[in-house]
């Protein structure tokens, strides 16, 4: 069993629900978003997240717009619909209810 297979596994599930946070404050062009998890320690490159928005955005959970940039071509920027904040919700949930099994199995009996 390979760790960096599992880590990349656990990484995508976790960085679409990551992105889902961060667009939930504000709507973000794809450079923002990755500035976001940059600063947050999770590194990703746009190789990765264009897809992943693209993903997102096919699946009804995100929405964009185009804006005019003063430093270059339009911007694309990125929104969570109705649909991704249910979704989101879910997720929330699902990382509660996950956080809670993990904590409770690396408990030992000096924790009590």
């Amino acid at each position: 069993m390979n760790v960096e297979n599992i880590k990349s596994q656990m990484r995508k599930g976790f960085l679409e629900y990551c992105t889902l946070l961060i667009l939930k404050k504000k709507s973000a062009y794809a450079s923002d978003i990755i500035s976001e998890l940059k600063d947050a320690k999770l590194i990703v490159v746009e190789g990765t997240m264009y897809p992943l928005l693209t993903r997102l955005k096919n699946s009804g959970l995100l929405d964009y717009r185009w804006e005019e940039s003063t430093q270059g071509p339009p911007r694309k920027y990125y929104e969570v619909t109705p649909k991704g904040e249910r979704f989101l919700k879910e997720l929330d949930n699902v990382w509660m209810e996950l956080n809670d099994v993990v904590n409770s199995l690396k408990k030992t009996d000096t924790d009590l």
